[in-house]
């Protein structure tokens, strides 16, 4: 398998779906919004890019869900394996693009993840606590929470502490030999296969990948953007959970709602896409600090990538 990670607007599902057809692969995309009908212009999907001279290549994970439809690192992984045991059958070679760190990281470290029912006791004692409380309930049990956004969404905490419970009372039975009836609630699931890929990066010089970034974001305001975020809201997907979604949903919700104008609305969320593309590339350099080799190229360099791939995997 090949993945190319990189920031937010680097190019890299161009580059990858060049490189499947170069190479005979499929797409696997590793993005957790794209996994939406509906949210194209807000999370940069662009069916398009998924033909190159005019042929098509076979791309997964994209447009399965609707936007009401709760989606969670678990269900990506199970579907992932799947896809990725479909494509490996075919004979082809898969290709993960997508910058979402988590669900990268799940898959190139083959997370061993379980499936945790919800605990209706658990449930019982949470829906007494307020959205604080909750939160201070989680970050007590996960004091190095990478979802921030599962702070904001009171469904989405209760099931975050629900699976933080989960893998407490887990760890503690496993140290003292005795398996609790929570831990058999955990649902017995077959370990992840051990993948060994290619991981390739792309990099772009700071001030260039912000130019492409504050670019990106204008033309596709200029594109209807804004339309897109209200057609979502017309079709029965709350503010909330919009807001839920961050960044594009999040601000441009607020405009429509009139508690932000056009103007400041553009402005800061340019600056929280950055932000955003900050704390990527730092999720990516810390999964290097972990053990992951990362093979980085420059830009939208093809050439660079081609040649990586051919002398690394032959």
């Amino acid at each position: 398998m090949v993945v190319i990670l990189g920031p937010t607007a680097s190019g890299k599902t161009r580059l990858a779906v060049r490189l499947a057809k170069d190479c005979g692969g499929e797409i696997i995309s590793a993005d957790s919004r794209q996994v939406y009908r509906g949210m194209d212009l807000g999370t940069g999907k662009d069916l398009r890019e998924y033909t190159v001279d005019g042929v098509p290549i076979p791309f997964h994970l994209v447009d399965i869900l609707e936007p009401m439809e709760e989606f969670h690192l678990f269900a990506y992984q199970r579907l992932f394996h799947q896809c990725f045991k479909d494509i490996t059958a075919r004979g082809a070679l898969p290709v993960l693009v997508g910058g979402s760190g988590m669900y990268l990281e799940a898959i190139i470290r083959s997370y061993d993840l379980q499936e945790v029912p919800q605990d209706a006791n658990l449930r019982r004692e949470l829906d007494k606590l307020d959205m604080d409380a909750l939160a201070g309930r989680l970050q007590a049990l996960q004091p190095r929470l990478h979802n921030q956004t599962d702070l904001l969404d009171r469904e989405r905490l209760l099931r975050a502490i629900e699976i933080a419970e989960a893998t407490r009372l887990k760890k503690a039975s496993s140290a003292d030999g005795v398996p609790d009836a929570s831990h058999r609630a955990v649902g017995p699931m077959a370990p992840p296969p051990v993948l060994r890929p290619l991981v390739i990066g792309v990099r772009w010089e700071r001030s260039m990948l912000r130019r492409r970034i504050t670019d990106r974001l204008y033309a596709r305001l200029q594109s209807g953007m804004a339309a897109e975020v209200a057609a979502l809201n017309q079709r029965g997907v709350s503010w909330e959970r919009l807001y839920h979604f961050g960044l594009e949903y999040r601000y441009i919700s607020l405009y429509l709602q009139g508690l932000m104008g056009f103007d400041d609305m553009a402005k800061t969320l340019n600056t929280r896409i950055h932000q955003f593309a900050k704390r990527q590339d730092t999720w990516f350099r810390r999964m290097e600090r972990q053990g992951v080799v990362i093979h980085w190229i420059p830009g939208d360099d093809y050439t660079a990538l081609a040649s990586l791939v051919e002398r690394l995997m032959g």
